[in-house]
Formats: structure tokens, C-alpha cells, sequence
């Protein structure tokens, strides 16, 4: 149980270090109103469980720590769903309700899409 925290805390560590820079590098290159940075993580990252899922059921010989370390861990620190709401009630907020909508919509949908991309490709 120790060993199975300590995984999930290690790859979420790395995870939200890799959020973090990944948003910075996005806001320094594409400054904008829309929050690019919150939504190129979040569909990276369902990309990247998408294949993580993929690859763990590809062989019997999976090890249940990698799965921890990387979808648990590493995907959980590095999307941002709760800065992703609360970036939607600050366009809200803002009066900024077209954009609210297109982010909230292009968010889910391309996620979605992401995530069953990064299946295919791992299969």
C-alpha cells in the first residue's frame, strides 16, 4: 500500500511540474483571453492516458505499479480539470459566455477524441 502512494505521489509530482511548464510555455508563445495552456494540457493529457490505457491491456505481463505511476500519477498531476472550471466561471464571470461555451465544448469534445486517439494508436 506504501509502495502503491508513494508511485502515484512520484508520478504526480512529475505530473503537475509538468503541467506547470507546459502552461508557462504556452503563455509566453500564444498569449490570449482563451486559456491555451489549460486546454493544450488537458487534451495532451487525455492523449496520454489514452495510450497508457492502450499499452496496459496490450500485454498480460503489465505491471499494476506502472499503471499507478503513470495514468493515476503522472496524468492525474498533469491535467488540470479544476483549473479548467475554474477558469470557465472566470469567462463567466467576465460576461464572456460565447467563449465560455466554445472552451467548455472544444474541452470535452476534443478530449474525448483525444483520449480514444491515444487508445487506437496504442493498440
Amino acid at each position: 500500500m506504501i509502495k502503491n502512494i508513494l508511485l502515484i505521489g512520484l508520478g504526480g509530482g512529475i505530473g503537475s511540474i509538468a503541467r506547470y511548464l507546459c502552461q508557462r510555455w504556452v503563455a509566453i508563445y500564444y498569449p490570449h483571453q482563451f486559456p491555451w495552456g489549460t486546454f493544450a494540457v488537458n487534451i495532451a493529457g487525455s492523449l496520454l492516458i489514452g495510450i497508457f490505457w492502450g499499452l496496459s491491456f496490450r500485454s498480460f505481463d503489465v505491471n499494476e505499479s506502472w499503471k499507478l505511476f503513470l495514468m493515476t500519477g503522472l496524468c492525474g498531476g498533469f491535467t488540470t480539470f479544476s483549473a479548467f472550471t475554474l477558469e470557465g466561471v472566470g469567462l463567466l464571470k467576465e460576461n464572456r459566455t460565447g467563449l465560455f461555451l466554445l472552451y467548455t465544448a472544444g474541452s470535452v469534445i476534443a478530449g474525448l477524441l483525444a483520449t480514444y486517439a491515444g487508445m487506437k494508436l496504442s493498440r
